[in-house]
């Protein structure tokens, strides 16, 4: 009996292991007590997929340019995700800050004893794994469900595209430099279930900055761009010649749609829904030029 109370002490004595541990893309593991309650999010794609999950409730702070879902909007904003505001993220009291693997605040969170998720989709695959992260994380046990309701409104954009729609070149300008979306991103893997074919060469990367005159000498069938960044694209040097251009095959997209299109996340079969809108009406997407 002895020997056993004494062995009972001793395992009481020992600290308790943390039930949960998540690794992240820098390839840290963090580990946790407990599932975290007070999460601050410091990139949009991250806020959606947190409140995908259902789990909306547990952010008490997110990035300025988190505003999706609207219930998010009315957070504490505590700075941009590459350099947000210390200060303000620490005052949230987080249990957890997900943060991009690009941010410089990762760092200075750690070393002031905050837990840091480090987590930043690129590819559909990389939304996947980053969904799945997260519903662990959260004990989410139902994040395979979500993800396959992704793949399926996809899946449907692409069915819904008639024959005349597929096989067209696309150009597609992310932002001023000017910087495409290439093969590699999710952009250009949501095209390519589009059927369309990208301009830009794969070896090239994700987001590439590339010379203006490659697309003059490409001369897609169709161009997208978001609203600011396509001012004045029939003035660049040989551009009014293009065959998107003097067709009127441009697709402009408002600020709240390149928010759509731009975060790898739960919205992204609403961004196949506007891509494949684009492809088969281009001329009736064009805003300005």
């Amino acid at each position: 009996m002895r020997k056993t109370l004494a062995l009972l002490a001793l395992l009481l004595a020992l600290p308790v292991a943390a039930q949960l541990q998540v690794t992240d893309d820098r390839g840290v593991t963090v580990s946790f007590a407990r599932s975290p309650q007070r999460v601050v999010s410091l990139l949009p794609s991250l806020t959606e997929s947190v409140c995908a999950l259902g789990e909306c409730r547990r952010l008490v702070g997110v990035d300025r340019f988190s505003n999706f879902p609207a219930t998010v909007r009315d957070l504490p904003k505590v700075g941009g995700g590459i350099d947000p505001n210390i200060e303000a993220v620490v005052a949230l009291r987080p249990e957890v800050v997900l943060i991009a693997t690009s941010s410089r605040g990762a760092q200075r969170l750690e070393s002031l004893g905050v837990k840091v998720l480090a987590l930043e989709p690129h590819t559909s695959a990389d939304a996947r794994r980053v969904l799945e992260r997260l519903g662990q994380l959260l004990e989410v046990p139902d994040a395979q469900r979500v993800w396959r309701e992704i793949d399926a409104g996809v899946a449907a954009a692409a069915q819904s595209l008639p024959p005349s729609a597929r096989n067209l070149r696309v150009y597609y300008e992310v932002s001023r430099g000017p910087y495409a979306a290439g093969p590699a991103s999710f952009l250009g893997e949501l095209l390519q279930r589009l059927g369309a074919r990208n301009i830009i060469d794969p070896e090239l990367g994700p987001f590439p900055q590339i010379n203006p005159e490659f697309v003059v000498r490409a001369d897609p069938d169709v161009i997208m761009a978001g609203d600011s960044e396509a001012q004045g694209l029939a003035q660049r040097p040989g551009w009014a010649g293009l065959r998107a251009l003097r067709s009127g095959r441009v697709c402009l997209f408002s600020p709240d749609e390149s928010d759509v299109l731009l975060r790898p996340g739960p919205r992204m079969p609403e961004a196949a829904r506007l891509l494949a809108r684009c492809l088969a009406h281009p001329s009736g997407m064009k805003r300005r030029g």
